[in-house]
């Protein structure tokens, strides 16, 4: 079994810049929050909670899955 290669923050906003895409655009293919996706990849945020966590997984910047949150029981 493949595991997959986690990204850098960089290397996304580099890809991002080569394909001419925004913050918004790539909130759509991952369907994550606008927002959550630009403070994940413009700050020094752990993700280790909620709506970034949810996105750094999205993205590829951390393993994981991403939680419909609904509590843990």
């Amino acid at each position: 079994m493949s595991e997959k290669q986690l990204r850098t923050r960089e290397e996304i906003r580099a890809e991002m810049e080569r394909q001419g895409i925004s913050y918004a655009a790539l909130a759509r293919q991952t369907g994550q929050p606008r927002q959550a996706i630009y403070l994940v990849l413009n700050t020094n945020n752990p993700c280790r909670f909620g709506k970034s966590h949810n996105a750094a997984v999205a993205l590829g910047i951390k393993e994981g899955e991403i939680s419909n949150g609904r509590r843990c029981a």
